[in-house]
């Protein structure tokens, strides 16, 4: 069984644009109803991923934490733009910028379209008390909040969160992690 282990965090500022390596396009869409997601009537995201000319289906398990049971699978291009475009409802699209600390590469997400303002930074793990860098740039670690998972924020994207929930994040931005 292929398992993840993700830590996600906020930005405390912009210093790692600095240090980027590499970056790409995503768009990505779910085959899984989110309410079916939400309600626990469903127990693993299905999506549909393009980033450049590769494309892929992820299946991963909906529990909480940074572990999580996961599998990829690759998909003929024509196939998944087909089922973004059909059975999805809604994509997601980011700007995915690799970022390099110490032999470490953290994934900088920069949402488009209904999202665009959020960043978040993910960080894979080999196990779950690994230790890591924390960069200066790193903020408060959101994990285990459901509403930073993609498949939150195509149901309740950045644009349509109120003051409050923009302050906590401008707030917690800056919190070390």
């Amino acid at each position: 069984m292929g398992i993840e282990i993700e830590r996600k965090f906020l930005l405390a500022n912009d210093d790692w644009r600095k240090a980027i390596s590499t970056r790409k396009h995503i768009a990505q869409g779910y085959l899984v109803d989110v309410r079916a997601l939400r309600s626990g009537m469903a127990r693993a995201s299905v999506r549909v991923r393009i980033s450049g000319e590769q494309a892929w289906l992820n299946i991963k398990s909906v529990e909480l934490g940074i572990s999580r049971a996961e599998y990829e699978l690759p998909l003929a291009l024509a196939d998944a733009q087909t089922m973004l475009d059909t059975l999805c409802n809604g994509v997601l699209e980011k700007t995915r910028h690799h970022v390099d600390v110490d032999g470490w590469t953290f994934e900088i997400d920069e949402f488009l379209g209904a999202n665009r303002g959020l960043v978040v930074a993910e960080l894979e793990l080999p196990e779950a008390d690994a230790a890591y860098p924390r960069p200066s740039w790193l903020g408060r670690e959101v994990s285990s909040l459901a509403r930073y998972f993609n498949v939150n924020l195509l149901e309740h994207p950045y644009a349509e969160w109120n003051e409050d929930e923009r302050r906590a994040i401008d707030a917690r931005a800056g919190e070390s992690a």
